[in-house]
């Protein structure tokens, strides 16, 4: 974070400093970065209690000092040795602060924001983008996926006086989610992937859904970019909505960054690059047709913001992965592939994946889908997880090894699609399906673990890699 004195963090969040016994004054520094978790804390920080559904951060005030926070922002005096800063709430003051930090760097200097939103591919998207940016200049991105009203602002904390590019993951669960962190973080370039069904559950449908996703480009200045993914037709649409200058991505040539020739392997994907009349050959080692949508919103911010073509094409080709649990390739052991997808689900990453273990598999080789559940579907739960159940009978996946209650109606529509003879099998438990899938490899055979990620099932993911390493 930028040096900021008590007082200025004080005046920022519209806060009541109180300085207690610690000896200091309102005109001592901080620089240290923030953190809402007191495991995380260290020395020189700030940290933030705030009040969870779960647990309230002032109880874990004193955990926090003791691993060296400098200030406390409370929402009541609970601590006299060291600096507070008393607010209203806790939460709202975290996303006042990164706003007067971006505010003032950007004063400064010439910090280039970047929004990433949609349905899927964000944090693959962010995670590209930030390797290509860090080409060009000092690059700060979201760690992990934090993309909400609390990891949006820890993010932004960790800009620098010299950070060149800020790449920031913008989730929503709600309409407004996104538009309070593109006011906080005005994005120079907005990228948009993708408006699907993912969360659906918790914005209603799917008008809801793409009303949310377009608050990244519906407030963007005449002099940013929209980056928007035209083989969509919600997000296409959004090009209506925004005064910004729009580059389209895509897999044709009505866009302005395109893929073609795309072959997939387990060894990757390959595909030809076109962007503003240049193309260049690309051996991307990330597994799926899917990703390489991503790879070409990331190369289209990248271009942007002053990264070369053939800079694009080396980050690439020594991307090994987009992120743990995205496409982690796993195993090896007879020629057994784990391909470990079970961070996150949704219909559309779902039945990619599918498609995608159907692509790669060897000729006359097996391929097994181990498919747990698709969360915040809301009313469109059940017909999802049906739809998923028959797309891997019509793939013909070898084996459907289904795990968790909530997804067993995919079990029930593959039997029902054709699946009689054990081709789909139904456990309740992880270590159910772990016994059964470790006694079912044979060598050749690649395998497909996805679910979302309140299913767990990227831990199955990971003890299958590690027993057939």
């Amino acid at each position: 974070m930028i040096t900021l004195t008590l007082a200025e963090i004080a005046t920022a969040v519209n806060g009541t400093l109180l300085l207690g016994s610690s000896g200091l004054t309102a005109d001592a520094t901080i620089d240290g970065i923030s953190q809402t978790d007191s495991r995380e804390v260290g020395p020189g920080q700030i940290f933030f209690a705030r009040r969870g559904e779960e647990t309230d951060g002032h109880r874990f005030v004193e955990p926090a000092v003791e691993r060296g926070a400098a200030l406390l922002v409370v929402e009541r005096d609970v601590l006299d040795t060291v600096p507070q800063v008393v607010v209203s709430d806790a939460t709202d003051a975290l996303a006042m602060l990164a706003t007067e930090v971006l505010a003032r760097v950007n004063e400064r200097g010439h910090l280039l924001t970047v929004g990433v939103t949609g349905s899927n591919g964000k944090t693959t998207t962010k995670n590209l983008l930030q390797r290509m940016a860090e080409t060009v200049g000092s690059t700060v991105a979201s760690e992990k996926s934090f993309n909400n009203e609390v990891g949006g602002p820890l993010t932004a904390l960790r800009v620098e006086e010299d950070t060149r590019v800020l790449v920031a993951e913008m989730g929503a669960s709600v309409e407004g989610d996104i538009a309070r962190l593109v006011r906080m973080a005005p994005p120079s370039i907005g990228i948009v992937l993708t408006v699907g069904l993912a969360h659906a559950g918790e914005f209603g449908d799917i008008e809801a859904t793409f009303r949310a996703k377009s608050e990244m480009v519906r407030d963007l200045a005449p002099t940013s970019v929209a980056v928007l993914n035209i083989d969509d037709p919600r997000v296409a649409k959004m090009a209506a909505l925004t005064r910004a200058r729009v580059r389209w991505f895509g897999m044709s040539d009505r866009a302005d960054v395109w893929a073609d020739d795309v072959t997939t392997s387990a060894k990757g994907t390959r595909f030809t690059l076109h962007a503003d009349g240049q193309q260049a050959p690309v051996s991307f080692p990330v597994l799926g047709e899917h990703h390489v949508m991503n790879a070409l919103a990331a190369a289209t911010a990248a271009l942007e913001l002053g990264v070369t073509l053939d800079t694009i094409v080396e980050v690439l080709e020594k991307t090994t992965r987009p992120a743990k649990w995205r496409m982690e390739v796993l195993g090896g052991r007879d020629n057994i592939t784990i391909i470990n997808d079970a961070y996150n689900a949704s219909p559309d990453s779902m039945a990619a994946g599918l498609k995608t273990l159907a692509q790669i598999a060897q000729p006359e080789a097996r391929t097994v889908a181990v498919l747990g559940a698709m969360s915040e579907l809301g009313e469109y739960s059940g017909a999802e997880h049906d739809r998923i159940g028959l797309l891997a009978v019509r793939l013909r996946i070898s084996q459907l090894v289904i795990v968790g209650a909530e997804a067993r109606r995919m079990h029930i529509s593959a039997i029902n699609e054709g699946a009689w003879d054990g081709e789909s099998v139904f456990f309740e438990t992880q270590d159910e399906a772990f016994d059964y899938v470790q006694g079912l490899l044979q060598p050749g055979d690649t395998v497909l673990v996805k679910s979302s990620n309140a299913a767990g099932l990227r831990h199955l993911g990971d003890r299958l890699g590690k027993e057939f390493s």
